[in-house]
């Protein structure tokens, strides 16, 4: 597409650089730099120049100059108004964001998009979650009732919670809604000016580690998978296709390094967006709660029909909208040639935690139990094989502690272990006799079906775990 005079300016504009060539195609990207889920099409990607050296390589070929535009957005509505507007032609965003801006856009010939890629996601959908403030006494969704959440209309978190709602049989007419900035809501909740927040990722996990509040409602328990993926205009991508084809090859690469180097990933996320390193390794590290994968999941079909069926009774997505319509894998299957079809049925965490627990004397395996901490000065987290394990390590060490994770008890989410609610089996071994649950409700759960069990806090299970070597 040729770029227009009016486009060049606004691009510049944007980028606060001059004037471009008018033989330059400027490509104008859109993403969340602090929604770690799409870290790999936005963030690090931005940070590593990946594109940048894609198109390069590209234009030695095309004989053209590219040049990236890369605009920030708090979340995926107005994002969408960007791409209606034609100022933005690659976004990424969240699958609820993301079908409303399919249906919303296309109507427009020069703003109609499709939905291309994956960034990545969690098949639980646990990376929409609610959170409470500390002092709440609410332990379910019901409690929710004549209480104000914050969440961001149209974000994951609002469609999280509406599912979660109508599956709990409450009408949401039954609580207030507060429509804020992810981060405005995070600052609300530790000022107490609302009871509750529903966001996507990592806002929940944000307040959970800066000890705002603690986890009333965890999205995977909604059923539903959750993801956030790329969304292009069909307009430049099909007058620029080796555009498409040079960002999700880059992509590849910043996906690649993130998987192959987790931690000094969620470092260097840390030193780009302060969100704490910690919290971004709860993430992006082995068995984290985000799965980077680029491939279209089959299962994400089946949860786009459900998206589909709330956003037409919200009233932004149209009836006549088609999801198969809107999914276009032709470039995904150009970059993975023979691999496509395995990468796609691969629904699993590419980042696993392995090694040798010499407090337990075990073998580190299990992702149902796997643990790690990472402890103060170190570079690297050291394994468990199991919470309780963990638990002893820390206890043994008796060094500062930056923070440590766990896999819940009843799904395998991971979890800080500190901000959960541990429950102790005194009957059991001391391998598996402290298990740890992401919320109050799920630990009241496992109370009932194992009498003699109770709960216990954080520091008590840390105090009575002896190391077994």
């Amino acid at each position: 597409m040729a770029v227009t005079t009016a486009a060049v300016a606004f691009s510049s504009l944007l980028s606060g650089c001059g004037v471009f060539d008018s033989q330059t195609v400027v490509v104008n990207v859109g993403y969340q730099s602090k929604t770690i889920n799409t870290i790999n099409a936005g963030t690090l990607m931005r940070d590593r120049g990946d594109f940048e050296k894609a198109l390069e390589e590209a234009g030695r070929e095309t004989g053209t100059k590219y040049r990236v535009v890369w605009q920030d957005f708090s979340s995926g509505a107005p994002l969408t108004a960007a791409m209606i507007a034609s100022h933005v032609d690659i976004g990424s965003m969240g699958d609820y964001p993301l079908l409303t801006n399919g249906s919303k856009t296309e109507k427009f010939d020069d703003a109609s998009t499709e939905f291309v890629a994956t960034t990545g996601y969690n098949l639980r959908g646990s990376l929409n979650q609610v959170v409470v403030p500390n002092d709440s006494t609410a332990t379910t969704l019901e409690d929710l009732k004549g209480k104000q959440v914050s969440t961001s209309l149209g974000s994951a978190g609002d469609g999280m919670l509406a599912t979660a709602l109508g599956q709990a049989g409450i009408d949401r007419e039954a609580i207030e809604i507060a429509n804020q900035d992810p981060s405005i809501g995070a600052a609300a909740i530790e000022g107490g000016q609302v009871d509750a927040l529903a966001q996507f990722v990592p806002w929940p996990q944000l307040v959970l580690f800066r000890e705002q509040g603690r986890l009333l409602y965890d999205g995977g328990d909604n059923g539903v998978p959750t993801f956030h993926g790329i969304v292009a205009r069909k307009q430049f991508t099909g007058e620029h296709p080796e555009v498409m084809t040079a960002f999700l090859s880059a992509m590849r690469t910043t996906t690649d390094y993130i998987i192959d180097n987790p931690m000094d990933a969620a470092v260097r996320i840390s030193e780009i967006t302060g969100i704490e390193p910690e919290v971004a390794y709860l993430y992006n590290g082995p068995g984290g709660l985000v799965s980077f994968d680029q491939t279209i999941k089959r299962e994400f079909r089946d949860s786009l029909a459900q998206v589909k069926e709330f956003l037409v009774k919200r009233g932004s997505v149209r009836e006549e909208f088609e999801i198969d319509d809107f999914i276009n894998e032709t470039y995904l299957k150009e970059l993975f040639g023979d691999e496509f079809e395995e990468r796609t049925d691969f629904v699993g965490n590419p980042i696993t935690l392995t090694g040798n627990d010499d407090i337990c004397g075990l073998t580190v395996e299990d992702p149902a139990t796997a643990s790690e901490v990472w402890f103060d000065g170190a570079d690297k987290t050291e394994v468990s094989a199991t919470p309780s394990c963990l638990l002893m390590r820390i206890a043994a060490d008796g060094g500062d502690v930056r923070a440590s994770y766990i896999p819940d008890t009843t799904t395998g989410t991971k979890l800080f272990a500190d901000s959960s609610v541990w429950v102790v089996d005194p009957a059991a071994s001391p391998t598996m006799r402290y298990l740890p649950f992401a919320t109050q409700a799920r630990a009241a759960d496992h109370l009932a079906d194992h009498p003699g069990t109770e709960i216990v806090t954080f520091e008590t299970a840390l105090a009575q775990s002896d190391p077994i070597n």
